[in-house]
């Protein structure tokens, strides 16, 4: 399994699926909150790396 240190600043859900270990439905829900900051072009979602990370180890505010 990967560190989230070795993916690159901005994440796809692919690695989402990835670094977490959920399946393709799952990190689609996911990035579907409002957990972590994103964009979207076109039918791709862009994760901020920074943002999940501090998502991931509760070191932000909800931006819920």
């Amino acid at each position: 399994m990967r560190k989230l240190s070795e993916y690159p600043d901005v994440l796809t859900v692919k690695d989402l699926e990835n670094f977490l270990g959920i399946g393709r439905g799952q990190a689609y829900e996911l990035a579907h909150t409002n957990k972590f900051h994103k964009v979207r072009i076109g039918n791709r979602i862009l994760i901020s790396k920074k943002s999940f990370q501090q998502w991931f180890e509760g070191t932000n505010e909800n931006i819920d």
